[in-house]
Parts: structure tokens; sequence; C-alpha cells
């Protein structure tokens, strides 16, 4: 079969596996979120880029490919680096920098907020609302596009929120909204 027709391996659509904005939405994102994603371009651009490169020329100049593991996994990571300097260069190019901490006093949730809510069992959780890029909910920082965020957003002190959970709708209460650097 012609290798035009054959996947090489399923590890390439992990790198860009990071979920896409809405059509027409900018994409927000905090200082460190911002941050986060240059640094990780310039270690790939400055750093990993150039000695993967190094090691492919090495390899290339022994002679024959086909059967040289240097060289054609050299390539395939090469490839994986493309891919994910073209996705951390777009995002870039698109982001909307937003420092929560610039933001002041205010009693209504936005972006950038830390929210603490209270559910109907008396259960306290905080969350920051943060970019899409830089979300992890098992450190309580949800993305603005995500439906707990969606249902908080102009919120304010004392309102009760209702989430659309697979186990039902939830009410939450806001009890406490700050800004702050994250």
């Amino acid at each position: 079969m012609n290798k035009a027709f054959v996947k090489e391996s399923d590890e390439d659509d992990d790198l860009d596996s990071a979920p896409k904005l809405p059509q027409g939405v900018k994409n927000y994102i905090t200082p460190a979120g911002y941050q986060q994603l240059k640094d990780e371009f310039d270690q790939l651009w400055k750093i990993e880029r150039p000695a993967l490169v190094k090691t492919i020329t090495w390899a290339a100049s022994n002679g024959d490919r086909s059967e040289n593991g240097d060289y054609i996994y050299g390539k395939r990571r090469l490839r994986e680096i493309d891919r994910r300097l073209r996705f951390l260069s777009k995002r870039l190019d698109n982001a909307e920098v937003v420092d929560p901490a610039q933001r002041g006093a205010c009693d209504q949730v936005f972006f950038g907020a830390t929210v603490t809510v209270c559910d109907i069992q008396g259960e306290t959780r905080t969350y920051s609302i943060v970019g899409l890029d830089e979300a992890d909910p098992g450190r309580g920082r949800i993305s603005w596009i995500s439906p707990l965020a969606k249902a908080l957003l102009k919120a304010r002190e004392g309102d009760c929120v209702k989430l659309q959970t697979p186990a039902g709708i939830e009410e939450l209460e806001v009890v406490e909204i700050r800004y702050e650097a994250l």
C-alpha cells in the first residue's frame, strides 16, 4: 500500500488537542497564561528544535536513511514540534491578555474573577475563571467558555445561579468574588 494512504501514528493528534475557540470569539488569557504559552514556544523554537535539526543532519550524513532510527524518529519529532509551534503561534497572535489584578473592586463575575460558590449541601468551592489554554479544573481554574463559568458570568455576590449537570440542575450561591493576580 502506498505510504500516502497510511497514517503513521495517532501521537500527532494529541499536540493540538486543546479545545477550539468558538467562531468569532476572542482568546482571552491572563498574563501568567500568556507567559506560559510564550515560554513553551521559546523552549521549542530556541532549544529543542535546533538540537533536533542538528541530530537529524548528523543522522542523514550517515548514509542509508531507510533504517536510520535517529533520522526517522527525528523527522517525526520535528513534524510534531513544528505543528505545536504553529498552534502556539496562532494562539499567541490571537490572545487578548486581561489582567484580573487591574480590574480592582468589582461586584460582578467577569473573566479573571476568583469566585467562591456554595451548593445546596453547604459545600464551598472556589474557581478562577481563566483562558481556554490555562484551564486546570484540578486547581480550580476553569475556562471562561465552560458551562460553569458561563453560568457564573455577570452574577453578583448573593446571587443563585443554575448549572445544568448530567445529574440535573444544580443551584449554586455566589459567596465571594475577588480579582487577584493568578
